[in-house]
């Protein structure tokens, strides 16, 4: 048997030991039920594409109803689902591999099939089909081998099936992780929605949502007035993921930057570019040096053309740090943290070679021959093969980082060599490529590919079987380690910071190669899943930076293909739309939306074009509706229980993330108004300070200092220091403290009035102390207050005659 990670080699192996029994099975294959249909997953004796180039469908056609004792069996042998049977050839293969009826390849006249459920938890999920010469029932010898191949391939689909529960709960819990992380403090409706429609997607495969949108209800429509029972039109966001996925590697590798940022005081501006062309990364590159931000970590989509880009900054004082594709040699970028690219691509040569034992022709794919990491992985890959019965082809190029492309590029490949047995995708879109184009042809499973990275296509084909492994990078602690690298050589320096690191100037984060099923030489898909999602939580520290800490903005590049943008519209919601409905209701609505197409519905119907299947999914936070999440796909009944039950669980998870963010933006709101607010009393209040004591020089070596309000210790200090500082500046000799303005004169008051005066003292001024009302007067005798030989007088003018006498000045009236 081969290893788990190859469930099409081990069904392919059962079907070829189950026709070796006697009487020998010229041809034989599996089926397995997936949805409503069937599928083929082994063909043995026919005209392989491997050997011929005759393409043989998968697709072996609905499945039909047998209510008494399965869901789904052969239309052309219904009753293959109570147990083994033999039905005519001609009619079987007419029904489920029309090819093999066609000119030169029919079975003989009066050939048999014998067609036998394979069991899983009691129910048939797919059926072994070996043609026979003649329609005889078989013998019980061959009945009961054949049940013990039977078994094999349960226990086999058993395995995958429990390895595939696992990861889709894997991705569950991760996709939860991700709302609540990327809608965090605020909300982000674009982020959010690409968010939700990867991992919807990823996670549920079989309903091959089309499309995904979130509404958000205006905050000002969702007073019980606005309902839509209530006979008004509710306003809304129509948030609509584009119906490519976009690449995530970079935003994952943004989430590890953004996550040490956060007790690092760092600002985190992420862009994203292509190597060349229009809104390229040497122009974000050019932007970022000009306004002279503190540090920059790239991934280079073309390492020699950032080169002079380096060096401007080098010379500006900011430190560069590139991730993800090793700079050119001698490159003015002091470090590199990522991938070893060779070692990973010798990796994915040696996952090969035990996928491929016997041997064949394989074709790499990579979108660009320009990248230093795509051209590493290949040389790795390549040297792995040496000494094989594996031949490499020169590899596939220049298909871009477009998913599309990149599918174009496989089919067109496995159209002209047919005798390719397996693939190798060098890059993220590569693998999803290979994956697609094989399942396409009838070769899924069949073809053997070895993809790179995890995107969401990727994971699903990885659980379908189309792809066989993946090497998966360390994106994520890539952003990590840069932004506490890059952090450290903008506090301490880069030299000194450099010289902690490797001499070679060059961080490996390591790679892992993940398999959906456990292999000697891999890790689980959910086991990689469910370990990185607890890393990065872990990760996410609640310290913070110190309060008043300069802000340090950073500048994250990463590649980009043109990639489809985010749909946003405001619409009005009729009382009468299905979406307005499930709203009022506020519970799931599925339907077939062929049946619902009132003009009432046209926003709703927008970007379902062909939709067999819509669910409509309220958001409920607390005791109001935030909007809903409405998903649509073009096969019929494609959302089943556990999908549902499973969509609910998102939408209370984002519901929450989102009325949180909400909540806390309100409360951020308020708290800002309240700063302001206290901003600005105490600006007043510095105001009121400083004009209740102006110093006001009305002759030579004569000052006037009016008291108005309260005199406390703290102003006490301030009034102290103003009245020393002001007769210093204007060499003072006589100082008139006028109270008349004040509120109220007690004792402590009336003490700090007399400090004031001796100080003045000190500096050879005499402090004299005018407008003391009666009643202050008493209250200073009564409370013993010694004024010392501090003059006083009644009121301010006698004040500035005793001053002008003292200092030799006089009072010259003019008519």
């Amino acid at each position: 048997m081969h290893h788990a990670p190859d469930l099409f080699a081990t069904l392919q192996q059962i079907v070829r030991r189950a026709m070796a029994v006697a009487p020998r099975s010229p041809r034989g294959g599996l089926l397995l039920c997936e949805g409503p249909r069937l599928v083929y997953r082994a063909l043995e004796g026919f005209d392989s594409p491997s050997r011929q180039g005759v393409s043989l469908p998968a697709d072996a056609g609905p499945a039909v109803a047998d209510r008494e004792h399965a869901p789904r069996a052969p239309s052309a042998a219904p009753e293959a689902a109570r147990g083994m049977c033999v039905v005519s050839a001609h009619g079987w293969y007419g029904a489920h591999l029309p090819p093999a009826v066609a000119p030169g390849s029919a079975a003989p006249a009066g050939a048999g099939v014998l067609v036998a459920p394979i069991h899983l938890r009691g129910a048939p999920v797919g059926y072994l089909a070996l043609e026979q010469a003649t329609l005889e029932p078989p013998s019980d010898e061959r009945r009961a081998i054949i049940e013990v191949f039977l078994e094999a391939a349960g226990a086999a689909l058993e395995r995958n099936r429990l390895y595939d529960e696992k990861a889709r709960s894997a991705q569950e819990i991760r996709l939860l992780e991700q709302v609540l992380s990327v809608v965090g403090t605020t909300i982000r409706p674009h982020n959010l929605i690409e968010t939700l429609a990867q991992g919807i997607k990823s996670v549920q495969i079989d309903p091959q949502w089309s499309s995904v949108e979130l509404w958000l209800i205006e905050e000002a429509s969702r007073d019980a007035d606005a309902a839509p029972a209530a006979g008004r039109a509710l306003e809304a966001r129509v948030y609509r993921a584009p119906l490519a996925t976009p690449t995530t590697y970079f935003h994952s590798l943004r989430d590890g930057a953004v996550d040490a940022a956060r007790s690092l005081g760092i600002a985190v501006d992420f862009r994203v570019g292509p190597g060349d062309g229009e809104g390229c990364q040497r122009e974000i590159l050019d932007e970022g040096i000009r306004r002279g931000v503190d540090g920059i970590i790239i991934a280079p989509g073309a390492p020699e053309a950032a080169e002079e880009a380096f060096r401007r900054a080098a010379e500006a004082g900011i430190p560069v740090i590139v991730v993800d594709t090793p700079p050119v040699p001698g490159s003015r970028a002091p470090l590199y943290i990522g991938t070893d690219n060779v070692a990973a691509g010798r990796l994915a040569g040696e996952m090969m070679r035990r996928l491929l034992p016997d041997g064949g022709v394989v074709a790499p794919q990579r979108p660009t021959s320009h990248a230093i990491n795509t051209r590493e992985r290949v040389e790795g890959f390549c040297a792995a093969l040496q000494g094989s019965n594996i031949t490499v082809l020169p590899p596939d190029e220049d298909c871009g980082y477009d998913q599309v492309r990149a599918t174009e590029h496989a089919r067109r490949a496995l159209g002209e060599r047919p005798d390719l047995a397996g693939a190798f995708g060098v890059a993220g879109v590569n693998g999803p490529a290979w994956g697609l184009a094989s399942r396409e042809l009838g070769r899924g499973g069949d073809l053997k590919i070895v993809g790179f990275d995890l995107a969401d296509a990727t994971v699903a084909l990885l659980r379908r079987g189309m792809i066989h492994a993946t090497i998966v990078q360390r994106e994520y602690d890539m952003g990590f380690r840069a932004a506490e690298i890059i952090h450290r050589m903008i506090d301490h320096g880069v030299e000194p910071t450099l010289a902690e690191l490797p001499a070679s100037r060059i961080l490996h984060t390591g790679v892992d190669c993940v398999t959906l099923e456990h292999t000697p030489w891999s890790t689980t898909l959910s086991d990689h899943l469910a370990l990185d999602t607890a890393r990065r939580v872990a990760s996410r520290r609640v310290d913070r930076a110190p309060a008043g800490a300069r802000p340090v903005e950073v500048l994250l590049i990463g590649v980009s293909a043109r990639e489809e943008a985010v749909v946003e519209e405001r619409v009005s919601l009729s009382p009468r739309s299905l979406l307005a409905r499930v709203i009022d209701a506020d519970r799931p609505l599925v339907i077939d939306p062929a049946g619902h197409d009132g003009p009432e519905d046209a926003a709703l119907s927008r970007g379902h074009a062909g939709a067999r299947t819509l669910v409509g999914l309220p958001l409920r936070a607390r005791s109001s509706v935030v909007g809903a999440i409405v998903l649509s796909s073009q096969r019929g009944g494609a959302c089943a229980g556990e999908d549902l039950c499973f969509l609910e669980r998102v939408a209370g998870t984002v519901a929450v993330a989102i009325e949180n963010a909400r909540l806390f933006g309100r409360i951020s709101e308020r708290t800002d108004a309240l700063e302001r607010a206290n901003r600005q009393q105490e600006s007043m209040l510095r105001t009121i300070n400083e004009l209740s004591s102006p110093v006001v020089p009305i002759a030579d070596g004569i000052l006037v200092m009016p008291v108005v309000g309260t005199m406390d210790a703290q102003r006490s200090g301030r009034f102290i220091e103003s009245l020393l500082r002001e007769i210093d500046e204007h060499d003072a000799r006589v100082v008139l403290i006028d109270v008349t303005g004040m509120a109220v004169m007690d004792a402590e008051a009336a003490n700090q009035l007399v400090r004031a005066a001796q100080a003045a003292a000190l500096l050879g001024a005499e402090a004299v102390l005018v407008g003391v009302a009666g009643s202050a007067a008493r209250m200073m005798v009564a409370e013993g207050v010694d004024v010392g030989a501090m003059t006083t007088h009644v009121d301010l003018a006698r004040g500035v005659r005793y001053a002008l006498a003292k200092t030799g000045g006089r009072i010259v009236y003019r008519g």
